[in-house]
């Protein structure tokens, strides 16, 4: 498992510099540097109180489960994101039962539940950023369900393979059909099918386990449309 040489948490806390000399150092004596491989779990959507996640290095997804055990990702965190829905006890107002799993081998900081509700509480910097966060994760969860509600799945898929193809720097995607629904809270099945067609109009090649791009141009168009 590669990763980065640790850095302290001054380097990835976007306010840091507005803090307290007393708020650094509180945060820095309680934050404790965790790191996970692809794959494994890092908060379960039944446990309320994990903690505060940001993310040093890698890439972690965050995503809901239905009844029927079908997942449908609400957002990605990439270098520098903060997770707060893993701390839900700060925010008892909105309750999201998500699950958090590392996508590639991750390092994040993790600051306990309650040495940031206290700070959030003595520090309107603190406070200030905070709202900030939660106001983007709810309009990324916002712009999902327009996706879900109002755009036709052709074009959904045709963006989560462009996205995917950026966060990994290639054309070429190591990802299973099953992954993607899952991405997309859909069955296998349905991606399958639309797979299918992308490949007879030209715009990706399939292999087991992996789905290359071949005409950029035209996914991007049928995303924009």
């Amino acid at each position: 498992m590669m990763f980065k040489i640790p850095m302290k948490i001054s380097d990835y806390l976007q306010i840091w510099n507005k803090l307290s000399a007393a708020e650094q150092h509180l945060l820095e004596d309680s934050a404790v540097l965790h790191t996970v491989k692809a794959g494994e779990n890092v908060h379960d959507g039944t446990k309320e109180c994990t903690g505060l996640l940001l993310v040093c290095d890698g890439q972690l997804r965050a995503f809901i489960l239905s009844d029927e055990g079908r997942e449908i990702t609400l957002y990605r965190l990439l270098e520098r994101d903060i997770c707060l829905f893993s701390a839900s006890c700060i925010i008892t107002s909105i309750q999201f039962d998500i699950t958090v799993t590392a996508e590639k081998d991750t390092s994040f900081w993790l600051i306990p539940t309650e040495i940031y509700k206290n700070l959030m509480s003595e520090s309107v910097i603190i406070s200030n950023y905070t709202n900030e966060i939660m106001a983007m994760r709810m309009s990324d969860v916002m712009w999902l369900m327009e996706q879900v509600m109002w755009k036709s799945f052709d074009k959904r898929l045709a963006g989560f393979l462009l996205e995917e193809s950026a966060l990994n720097d290639s054309e070429k995607l190591s990802i299973t059909h099953e992954t993607i629904a899952n991405h997309l809270g859909t069955a296998r099945e349905v991606v399958t099918r639309m797979l299918k067609y992308f490949q007879s109009e030209g715009l990706v090649t399939l292999s087991r386990g992996s789905i290359e791009i071949i005409n950029k141009n035209m996914l991007n168009q049928l995303s924009d449309s």
